[in-house]
């Protein structure tokens, strides 16, 4: 494969270039932190929770492997969401220390900085794999009926609509998700892949709220994805034996370690799509009538 240059390069100055030192310090400096809530997602289910701007969240394999849809919204404009498919391309396919998650337009900033990975070494296995996905999506109830002509109500785009309904949101708040814990790739016809998740018990994956957000996270009901969701024989006894619930621990950080830090905010674009107001229309056109 040619080691072509990123389309988008996080030079120095640039909006893209994060401040390792920054991060860095949070990710290392545990005992400038307090814990101040803990949450358990049980398996096939999903939980909401909210993260003020300036703290960490750790979401853990507490159990074992398990592999976990991720979603987030700023907490005060829930419009305001997080957008995978730009942060895949300013970032990178799989995400690990130092990425961000970046949010939908017109907003677009960051939502959130990982800062730590206890997986951030795996690399590229064997296949082609590599871990926190976000080639994928979230299963959903539909493809299910879709290739099987059942239902089964306890996908992940289910669960996390049950998750955050007492938010005031819906399935229409769903979105394409960051797959914690997932192994993926692209086989050799371009086609995607998934393998069995790679974390152990006690694995985890910090991040650094960069905005007040809306968090929700669903355990798949596939569990580790160590057995065949579609096209096997697995049973579905098979595929729950593979579940495990993932932790979810909230920290405040000491006043120390944001000096200097502020929320990001959003990119100052007044162009209107270069839709014009009828009345500046209007004088335009007069003012070039002659």
């Amino acid at each position: 494969m040619a080691n072509r240059a990123p389309a988008y390069r996080a030079k120095p100055g640039s909006p893209l270039f994060v401040d390792p030192a920054f991060y860095n310090r949070i990710a290392k400096a545990t005992d400038q932190r307090r814990l101040i809530e803990t949450i358990e997602v049980p398996i096939r289910d999903a939980r909401a929770w909210k993260v003020p701007a300036g703290h960490v969240m750790r979401l853990c394999t507490r159990q074992g492997p398990q592999v976990g849809d991720f979603n987030l919204w700023s907490l005060h404009n829930p419009r305001e969401r997080f957008w995978a498919s730009r942060t895949r391309q300013l970032q990178r396919a799989h995400v690990s220390v130092h990425d961000r998650l970046w949010s939908s337009l017109p907003y677009l900033r960051p939502m959130a900085t990982i800062t730590a990975d206890t997986l951030e070494n795996y690399g590229v296995d064997e296949d082609g794999g590599r871990v926190h996905d976000l080639l994928g999506t979230r299963c959903d109830p539909y493809v299910n009926h879709l290739l099987t002509g059942e239902d089964f109500d306890f996908h992940c785009h289910s669960n996390l609509t049950r998750a955050v309904a007492p938010f005031g949101l819906t399935e229409f708040d769903i979105h394409d998700v960051l797959n914690v814990f997932q192994c993926t790739g692209l086989n050799e016809q371009d086609q995607y892949f998934m393998k069995a998740c790679p974390a152990k018990e006690g694995d985890y994956l910090e991040l650094f709220a960069e905005i007040d957000l809306l968090c929700a996270l669903s355990c798949c009901p596939g569990g580790d994805l160590s057995v065949d969701l579609w096209g096997s024989d697995a049973t579905d006894d098979d595929l729950l034996a593979t579940c495990h619930p993932i932790g979810i621990e909230i920290y405040a950080l000491d006043d120390a370690l944001l000096e200097g830090w502020s929320p990001p905010t959003s990119p100052n674009y007044r162009g209107n799509h270069g839709v014009r107001p009828p009345e500046e229309d209007s004088n335009a056109k007069r003012n070039n009538c002659c």
